[in-house]
């Protein structure tokens, strides 16, 4: 009975494997605007450093809120822009060194609710965009189609923005505040436990 569970689980498995895996930009068959929100989504090196941002500029207040929401799809598209037209594409160890940095760094500033200037928060969201954005579209080449992927990624983390920041803006009661710091603790945990394994094992990248 184990032998033939095992060989039914083998063929389903083999069945189920693909003959392509795509690591870049997803090709969803809708158009390239829908396949740039699509490879956002399944990206949580994109999507997560997003929330959290949304979620500590929601903790700031109105203003912050406004100014981040515009400044974050902005720099999304510049970076992305920028790789994409430069035809320049990150080192393998560059990449998930930056996705670790950017993890820790927006983790860490919802985790310690660090009080600082509006304009400070503009640079973080500057940051997070212009790099996010480069590693999405490098050596992608440089034609509409990937402008246009780039578009819709812009448009996806806008969307989320906007949606998560809506989460934590209306907070006032104290252990509220606390659980969405505690979701940045387990952002910047994840970019800790990235470096740590890029430190240990590289970055092996096939």
């Amino acid at each position: 009975m184990r032998r033939r569970f095992t060989a039914t689980a083998m063929a389903i498995a083999a069945l189920l494997a693909p003959g392509l895996a795509q690591a870049h930009l997803v090709v969803t068959g809708m158009g390239p605007i829908y396949d740039g929100v699509t490879h956002f989504a399944l990206s949580p090196e994109d999507s997560l450093p997003v929330v959290a941002l949304a979620f500590y500029a929601g903790l700031r207040g109105p203003g912050s809120s406004r100014l981040l929401l515009a400044v974050l799809p902005s720099a999304w598209f510049v970076g992305g822009l920028l790789a994409c037209l430069s035809g320049v594409a990150l080192p393998p160890t560059a990449l998930p060194l930056a996705t670790a940095v950017v993890f820790l760094a927006m983790g860490g500033l919802l985790a310690s609710d660090l009080t600082l200037s509006t304009p400070y928060h503009a640079v973080a969201a500057i940051a997070v965009g212009l790099v996010r954005g480069a590693a999405d579209l490098g050596g992608a080449p440089a034609e509409a189609g990937s402008l246009l992927d780039l578009a819709g990624m812009c448009v996806a983390a806008f969307a989320l923005f906007a949606l998560a920041v809506s989460v934590t803006l209306p907070l006032k009661r104290f252990w509220m505040i606390v659980a969405a710091r505690v979701a940045g603790s387990w952002v910047a945990a994840a970019g800790l436990l990235l470096a740590g394994w890029i430190l240990r094992f590289g970055a092996k990248v096939q």
